[in-house]
Protein backbone atom coordinates (compact mmCIF):
# COMPACT_ATOMS: atom_id res chain seq x y z
CA UNK A 1 0.00 0.00 0.00
CA UNK A 2 1.63 3.54 -1.11
CA UNK A 3 -0.95 5.50 -0.54
CA UNK A 4 -1.60 6.59 3.40
CA UNK A 5 0.71 9.70 2.93
CA UNK A 6 -1.30 11.88 0.33
CA UNK A 7 -4.38 11.23 2.80
CA UNK A 8 -2.63 12.06 6.14
CA UNK A 9 -3.31 15.66 7.13
CA UNK A 10 -2.59 17.97 10.77
CA UNK A 11 -5.63 16.58 12.07
CA UNK A 12 -5.54 12.88 13.57
CA UNK A 13 -8.02 10.35 11.39
CA UNK A 14 -8.49 6.90 12.86
CA UNK A 15 -7.38 3.73 11.30
CA UNK A 16 -10.52 2.37 10.43
CA UNK A 17 -11.43 5.48 8.31
CA UNK A 18 -8.48 5.54 6.51
CA UNK A 19 -8.58 2.00 5.67
CA UNK A 20 -11.81 2.60 4.59
CA UNK A 21 -10.49 4.82 2.04
CA UNK A 22 -7.63 3.19 1.09
CA UNK A 23 -9.58 -0.32 0.96
CA UNK A 24 -7.82 -2.23 3.56
CA UNK A 25 -7.66 -3.25 7.39
CA UNK A 26 -6.87 -1.13 10.55
CA UNK A 27 -3.57 -3.88 10.85
CA UNK A 28 -2.72 -2.41 6.96
CA UNK A 29 -2.62 0.85 8.24
CA UNK A 30 -0.84 0.73 10.96
CA UNK A 31 1.72 -1.37 8.86
CA UNK A 32 2.33 1.15 6.74
CA UNK A 33 2.48 3.72 8.90
CA UNK A 34 5.20 2.10 10.53
CA UNK A 35 7.03 1.86 7.69
CA UNK A 36 6.60 5.13 6.60
CA UNK A 37 8.18 6.56 10.11
CA UNK A 38 11.25 4.31 9.08
CA UNK A 39 11.62 5.92 5.96
CA UNK A 40 11.64 9.45 7.92
CA UNK A 41 8.55 10.34 7.39
CA UNK A 42 6.74 12.31 10.65
CA UNK A 43 4.07 10.62 10.81
CA UNK A 44 2.62 10.52 14.49
CA UNK A 45 0.21 7.66 15.68
CA UNK A 46 -1.77 8.51 18.92
CA UNK A 47 -4.72 7.14 20.55
CA UNK A 48 -7.19 9.65 18.22
CA UNK A 49 -5.92 7.49 15.07
CA UNK A 50 -3.09 8.67 12.10
CA UNK A 51 -1.75 12.02 11.21
CA UNK A 52 1.30 13.81 9.63
CA UNK A 53 3.41 16.34 12.47
CA UNK A 54 1.73 19.58 11.85
CA UNK A 55 3.84 22.14 9.56
CA UNK A 56 5.47 19.29 7.40
CA UNK A 57 5.42 20.13 3.87
CA UNK A 58 3.59 17.35 2.46
CA UNK A 59 2.28 18.10 -1.57
CA UNK A 60 -1.23 18.21 -0.57
CA UNK A 61 -0.39 20.66 2.15
CA UNK A 62 2.86 22.91 0.67
CA UNK A 63 1.87 25.80 -1.22
CA UNK A 64 4.32 27.86 -3.21
CA UNK A 65 3.39 31.38 -3.65
CA UNK A 66 5.14 31.72 -7.14
CA UNK A 67 6.75 29.70 -9.96
CA UNK A 68 9.36 28.31 -7.49
CA UNK A 69 8.62 25.09 -5.59
CA UNK A 70 6.94 22.97 -8.83
CA UNK A 71 7.63 20.70 -9.88
CA UNK A 72 7.85 19.42 -6.59
CA UNK A 73 9.31 16.12 -5.08
CA UNK A 74 8.72 15.20 -1.33
CA UNK A 75 11.28 12.38 0.16
CA UNK A 76 11.56 10.57 3.07
CA UNK A 77 15.38 8.82 3.41
CA UNK A 78 17.69 9.46 0.37
CA UNK A 79 21.65 10.36 0.40
CA UNK A 80 21.22 14.05 -0.60
CA UNK A 81 19.13 16.27 -2.00
CA UNK A 82 21.46 18.07 -4.22
CA UNK A 83 22.40 14.59 -6.27
CA UNK A 84 19.19 13.56 -6.32
CA UNK A 85 18.07 17.36 -7.87
CA UNK A 86 21.26 16.62 -10.31
CA UNK A 87 20.03 13.75 -11.81
CA UNK A 88 16.18 15.38 -12.03
CA UNK A 89 17.68 18.50 -13.57
CA UNK A 90 20.03 16.27 -16.51
CA UNK A 91 16.55 14.79 -17.04
CA UNK A 92 15.36 18.63 -17.94
CA UNK A 93 13.45 19.48 -14.68
CA UNK A 94 12.46 23.08 -15.42
CA UNK A 95 13.68 26.18 -13.10
CA UNK A 96 11.94 26.11 -9.44
CA UNK A 97 11.37 22.27 -9.38
CA UNK A 98 12.48 21.20 -5.50
CA UNK A 99 13.31 17.94 -3.91
CA UNK A 100 12.85 18.11 0.02
CA UNK A 101 14.24 15.26 2.33
CA UNK A 102 13.19 14.24 5.86
CA UNK A 103 16.38 12.26 6.13
CA UNK A 104 19.78 13.02 4.05
CA UNK A 105 22.44 10.36 4.91
CA UNK A 106 25.11 12.18 2.99
CA UNK A 107 23.98 15.80 3.31
CA UNK A 108 26.84 17.84 2.71
CA UNK A 109 27.55 21.56 3.41
CA UNK A 110 30.00 24.42 1.97
CA UNK A 111 33.67 22.72 2.06
CA UNK A 112 32.33 19.25 1.96
CA UNK A 113 31.47 18.95 5.70
CA UNK A 114 28.36 16.74 6.78
CA UNK A 115 25.22 18.67 7.36
CA UNK A 116 23.34 17.17 10.57
CA UNK A 117 19.20 16.89 10.56
CA UNK A 118 16.71 15.04 12.09
CA UNK A 119 13.37 14.33 10.78
CA UNK A 120 10.57 16.41 11.36
CA UNK A 121 13.21 18.87 13.25
CA UNK A 122 15.36 19.90 10.19
CA UNK A 123 14.34 21.77 6.89
CA UNK A 124 16.52 20.15 3.71
CA UNK A 125 16.23 20.74 0.50
CA UNK A 126 17.31 21.77 -2.73
CA UNK A 127 16.37 24.05 -5.71
CA UNK A 128 17.03 23.77 -9.29
CA UNK A 129 17.45 27.60 -10.92
CA UNK A 130 18.44 27.80 -14.51
CA UNK A 131 20.10 31.63 -14.19
CA UNK A 132 20.95 33.34 -17.51
CA UNK A 133 24.27 34.26 -15.98
CA UNK A 134 27.64 34.60 -16.68
CA UNK A 135 30.14 32.73 -15.12
CA UNK A 136 31.97 35.51 -13.66
CA UNK A 137 28.50 36.87 -12.00
CA UNK A 138 28.21 33.42 -10.45
CA UNK A 139 29.38 34.71 -7.02
CA UNK A 140 26.61 36.93 -6.67
CA UNK A 141 23.94 34.02 -6.50
CA UNK A 142 25.14 32.88 -3.20
CA UNK A 143 24.82 36.49 -1.25
CA UNK A 144 20.93 36.78 -3.15
CA UNK A 145 20.16 33.48 -2.02
CA UNK A 146 21.30 34.26 1.63
CA UNK A 147 19.47 37.31 1.53
CA UNK A 148 16.31 36.15 0.41
CA UNK A 149 16.86 33.02 3.54
CA UNK A 150 17.18 36.15 6.00
CA UNK A 151 14.54 38.81 4.50
CA UNK A 152 12.17 35.18 4.92
CA UNK A 153 12.87 34.39 8.24
CA UNK A 154 13.72 37.41 9.53
CA UNK A 155 16.23 36.35 12.35
CA UNK A 156 20.02 37.41 12.75
CA UNK A 157 22.33 38.32 10.71
CA UNK A 158 24.12 36.71 7.12
CA UNK A 159 27.74 35.56 7.56
CA UNK A 160 29.63 35.89 3.74
CA UNK A 161 28.46 34.37 2.18
CA UNK A 162 25.68 32.79 3.29
CA UNK A 163 25.13 31.18 6.33
CA UNK A 164 22.43 32.90 8.48
CA UNK A 165 23.41 33.12 12.03
CA UNK A 166 21.12 33.21 15.11
CA UNK A 167 21.04 37.00 17.02
CA UNK A 168 23.76 35.35 19.24
CA UNK A 169 26.21 34.19 16.55
CA UNK A 170 24.75 30.59 16.45
CA UNK A 171 24.49 28.78 13.18
CA UNK A 172 20.93 28.77 12.15
CA UNK A 173 20.83 27.79 8.70
CA UNK A 174 23.22 27.19 5.29
CA UNK A 175 23.02 27.29 1.78
CA UNK A 176 25.27 25.37 -0.47
CA UNK A 177 25.44 26.16 -4.25
CA UNK A 178 26.36 23.51 -6.82
CA UNK A 179 26.24 24.90 -10.98
CA UNK A 180 27.25 23.62 -14.10
CA UNK A 181 28.66 25.38 -16.62
CA UNK A 182 28.22 25.16 -20.25
CA UNK A 183 30.53 27.54 -22.16
CA UNK A 184 30.55 30.95 -20.94
CA UNK A 185 27.38 30.77 -19.33
CA UNK A 186 25.46 28.87 -16.44
CA UNK A 187 23.54 26.03 -17.48
CA UNK A 188 22.04 25.75 -14.21
CA UNK A 189 22.32 25.80 -10.07
CA UNK A 190 21.32 23.84 -7.53
CA UNK A 191 21.12 25.44 -4.51
CA UNK A 192 20.77 22.93 -1.39
CA UNK A 193 19.53 25.09 1.85
CA UNK A 194 19.58 23.62 5.48
CA UNK A 195 17.69 25.13 8.28
CA UNK A 196 17.76 23.86 11.83
CA UNK A 197 14.02 24.19 12.50
CA UNK A 198 13.01 22.42 15.66
CA UNK A 199 16.37 21.06 16.41
CA UNK A 200 20.15 22.10 15.90
CA UNK A 201 23.78 20.79 16.08
CA UNK A 202 25.41 20.71 19.60
CA UNK A 203 26.28 24.71 19.26
CA UNK A 204 23.80 25.79 16.35
CA UNK A 205 20.73 27.51 16.92
CA UNK A 206 17.01 26.37 15.87
CA UNK A 207 14.88 28.53 13.88
CA UNK A 208 11.86 27.70 16.65
CA UNK A 209 13.88 29.43 19.62
CA UNK A 210 13.53 32.48 17.65
CA UNK A 211 10.36 32.16 15.16
CA UNK A 212 6.90 30.54 15.54
CA UNK A 213 7.21 29.85 11.40
CA UNK A 214 6.43 25.93 10.59
CA UNK A 215 8.98 23.86 8.43
CA UNK A 216 6.28 24.68 5.64
CA UNK A 217 6.10 28.04 6.28
CA UNK A 218 9.41 28.71 6.40
CA UNK A 219 9.61 26.84 3.14
CA UNK A 220 7.07 28.89 1.49
CA UNK A 221 8.40 32.03 2.84
CA UNK A 222 11.77 31.42 1.34
CA UNK A 223 10.60 30.55 -2.16
CA UNK A 224 8.58 33.58 -2.51
CA UNK A 225 11.39 35.92 -1.11
CA UNK A 226 14.05 34.42 -3.52
CA UNK A 227 11.70 34.82 -6.85
CA UNK A 228 11.23 38.48 -5.82
CA UNK A 229 14.78 39.04 -5.49
CA UNK A 230 16.01 36.90 -8.67
CA UNK A 231 15.99 40.44 -10.57
CA UNK A 232 18.52 41.62 -8.74
CA UNK A 233 21.41 39.21 -10.39
CA UNK A 234 20.68 42.04 -13.20
CA UNK A 235 21.34 45.45 -10.58
CA UNK A 236 24.60 43.83 -8.55
CA UNK A 237 24.78 46.82 -6.93
CA UNK A 238 20.94 47.27 -5.84
CA UNK A 239 21.37 43.19 -4.46
CA UNK A 240 25.20 44.28 -2.66
CA UNK A 241 23.67 47.11 -0.87
CA UNK A 242 20.23 44.99 -0.03
CA UNK A 243 22.89 42.34 1.63
CA UNK A 244 25.04 44.70 3.34
CA UNK A 245 22.18 45.64 5.42
CA UNK A 246 22.05 42.00 6.15
CA UNK A 247 25.56 41.14 7.25
CA UNK A 248 27.13 40.84 10.25
CA UNK A 249 30.45 40.26 8.71
CA UNK A 250 31.53 43.61 7.62
CA UNK A 251 32.79 45.53 9.92
CA UNK A 252 34.55 43.11 11.84
CA UNK A 253 37.71 41.47 11.99
CA UNK A 254 37.63 37.79 10.48
CA UNK A 255 39.94 34.94 9.77
CA UNK A 256 39.15 33.66 6.20
CA UNK A 257 40.20 29.66 5.66
CA UNK A 258 40.80 30.04 1.87
CA UNK A 259 42.73 27.54 -0.64
CA UNK A 260 45.78 29.48 -0.80
CA UNK A 261 46.12 29.94 3.53
CA UNK A 262 44.17 31.76 5.96
CA UNK A 263 43.81 35.67 5.20
CA UNK A 264 42.92 37.52 8.37
CA UNK A 265 42.37 41.16 8.60
CA UNK A 266 38.82 43.95 8.74
CA UNK A 267 35.92 42.42 6.29
CA UNK A 268 35.81 45.87 4.93
CA UNK A 269 33.27 45.75 1.87
CA UNK A 270 31.42 43.21 -0.99
CA UNK A 271 33.50 43.80 -4.45
CA UNK A 272 31.18 43.86 -7.52
CA UNK A 273 31.36 40.23 -7.98
CA UNK A 274 30.25 39.19 -4.57
CA UNK A 275 33.54 38.44 -3.23
CA UNK A 276 35.12 39.62 0.20
CA UNK A 277 37.82 42.53 0.73
CA UNK A 278 39.21 41.54 3.86
CA UNK A 279 42.66 44.14 4.61
CA UNK A 280 42.76 45.19 1.25
CA UNK A 281 42.83 42.00 0.13
CA UNK A 282 39.80 40.34 -2.12
CA UNK A 283 38.78 36.97 -1.23
CA UNK A 284 36.73 35.18 -3.89
CA UNK A 285 35.96 31.77 -1.86
CA UNK A 286 36.64 30.70 1.78
CA UNK A 287 35.28 29.59 5.39
CA UNK A 288 34.82 33.00 7.51
CA UNK A 289 35.61 33.01 11.04
CA UNK A 290 34.05 36.04 12.95
CA UNK A 291 36.75 37.06 15.22
CA UNK A 292 36.16 38.70 18.84
CA UNK A 293 37.97 41.89 19.89
CA UNK A 294 40.71 39.63 21.97
CA UNK A 295 41.15 36.87 19.42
Amino acid sequence: MAGLLPLLTEAYQSGEALGKRLGVSRAAVAKEAKALKAEGFPVEVGRKGYRIQPGTPLPHLFHPRGRLGTPYRYLGRVGSTQDVLRAWAEEGAPEGALVLAEVQERGRGRQGRPWESRPGASLTFSLLLRPRLPLPALGLLPLLAGLALWEALGVGGLKWPNDLLAPDGRKLAGILLEAKAEGEEVAYALLGVGINAAWAPAGAAALAEFSPFSRREALEAFLERLEALLPLLEEPEALLQRYRRASYTLGRRVRVHTPRGPVEGVAEDLLPDGSLRVGGVRVGAGEVELLRPQD
